[in-house]
């Protein structure tokens, strides 16, 4: 199992290559030069996540833009609004919406109905992708993933001994940590994860 075609932009931000399409997952911060999109898929409504100056940058006229519910109003194209539960199959992609959501601050609450995604790549790998999440209840029903991408930076997430402890309950056969370096957090988040996960199970600190 490896991460190749998996690209971290920063924050939470994603580029997905498989099967000669393109998937993007919160784009934020993304270069003007940047590949243009087939899919591209959107957690929830917050700046650093749902950034209409950023979806321009990569969108093409025949991109498809899935987003939690509250986005609608954020974004100058159209797009699928998904619930956790909802389903979505494209360009070889399957993307499944998950819950994502806070247990003990009030950032992302439950009843926001804001997303993670479960993401079945055309080349046969699942990726999870958590969203700005804590260690939820709902992460022991996510099965079978190969690469789990879990936000470490703390404050408005998980921080870095609690996503340890998310990945644990998954059990990916890789874990890669997001959210740090830009709004909160830094690599030292990123390298205290790796660490703790350390002979249990592997970890790949992508660069930004």
């Amino acid at each position: 199992m490896n991460t190749d075609g998996i690209f971290w932009l920063g924050q939470s931000a994603f580029r997905i290559e498989s099967g000669g399409k393109v998937l993007y997952i919160d784009p934020y911060m993304i270069e003007d030069s940047a590949k243009k999109a087939d899919i591209i898929l959107i957690t929830h409504a917050h700046f650093d996540h749902c950034s209409a100056e950023d979806v321009k940058k990569i969108i093409k006229k025949d991109s498809i833009v899935a987003a939690a519910e509250s986005c609608g109003g954020k974004l100058d194209c159209d797009i699928k609004s998904m619930r956790p539960g909802d389903r979505l199959d494209e360009a070889g992609f399957s993307v499944r919406a998950v819950r994502a959501y806070n247990n003990d601050k009030n950032f992302h609450p439950k009843s926001n109905g804001w997303l993670g995604f479960v993401i079945n790549l055309p080349d046969g790998r699942t990726v999870y992708h958590a969203g700005d999440s804590d260690h939820i209840d709902e992460m022991k029903d996510i099965k079978n993933i190969d690469i789990a991408l879990l936000p470490v930076g703390g404050t408005y997430t998980m921080n870095a001994e609690e996503a340890a402890g998310a990945a644990l309950s998954i059990s990916p056969k890789i874990a890669v940590p997001m959210h740090y370096g830009s709004v909160v957090g830094s690599v030292a988040d990123a390298e205290k994860f790796a660490s703790l996960l350390k002979g249990k199970i592997k970890t790949v600190i992508l660069g930004g």
